[in-house]
């Protein structure tokens, strides 16, 4: 069920193996943040219609990263609207990387895109009606973006940080030192909303975030113990 989160801002909620997707109806551009699996597909068309909603209305397509989950539907877009993505990102959506995006073995429907604009850091989005900072979070991995609208105080984080704090993993190509030097900066922000790419929303930014940061040290802990063993049996065994 489509959630209304601000006025012409809404959650289209993850359908089985796929992301959130977010809608920002703009003063004359319309935008989605995320597109889902291409598979799910057919259900976001239908959530896009009960808005009074085409494909051909949607403008912009902003993907947080490159995993499949979030961006396998863009090829459905990609004929009509402008594909951005961190150029981290963009540049394995181009290469087609299934390995870093995983497409190939778990959404073989989907076909060919690519970004048509490469984000850097602190790219501005302007829908006239709201103004969408693109933050550069790498951890999960590492094109990982966050889109903060500041007069709202929202902040639209993919898989950086999900409500409660949980983390969603060390993929290939993140970092758990980039990770939390990624929660460290987002933890400066004036949040009111946290939307994240899988779980609930959120109001409690700062605790979840607190929480984030948290747990990305007891695994980077974890992490530089395990190592730190393993460069130990390898020296034993020599």
């Amino acid at each position: 069920m489509t959630v209304e989160i601000r006025p012409h801002i809404y959650q289209i909620p993850a359908q089985k193996g796929g992301s959130h997707i977010y809608l920002l109806r703009g003063a004359n551009k319309n935008m989605l943040i995320d597109t889902g699996t291409a598979a799910n597909f057919p259900s976001l068309e239908a959530s896009l219609s009960e808005l009074g909603l085409k494909v051909a209305d949607i403008h912009f397509v902003v993907l947080t990263h490159e995993h499949f989950d979030h961006s396998g539907a863009t090829c459905f877009f990609f004929q009509t609207a402008v594909v951005a993505a961190h150029r981290l990102a963009a540049n394995k959506i181009e290469l087609q990387d299934d390995f870093v995006t995983m497409i190939q073995s778990a959404d073989a429907s989907s076909v060919p895109f690519r970004a048509d604009v490469w984000l850097e850091s602190d790219t501005l989005i302007d829908l006239g009606n709201y103004r969408l900072r693109a933050l550069h979070t790498p951890g999960h991995v590492s094109g990982c973006i966050c889109l903060y609208e500041p007069n709202e105080r929202l902040l639209f984080t993919g898989d950086t940080v999900l409500s409660g704090g949980t983390l969603s993993g060390i993929f290939a190509s993140g970092s758990i030192s980039d990770y939390m030097n990624s929660l460290e900066r987002l933890s400066a922000l004036k949040i009111d909303k946290l939307c994240p790419g899988h779980g609930r929303l959120s109001d409690d930014p700062e605790g979840d975030i607190s929480r984030g940061m948290e747990y990305a040290r007891d695994l980077f802990e974890d992490t530089k113990l395990l190592s730190e063993t393993l460069v130990k049996g390898q020296w034993l065994d020599t």
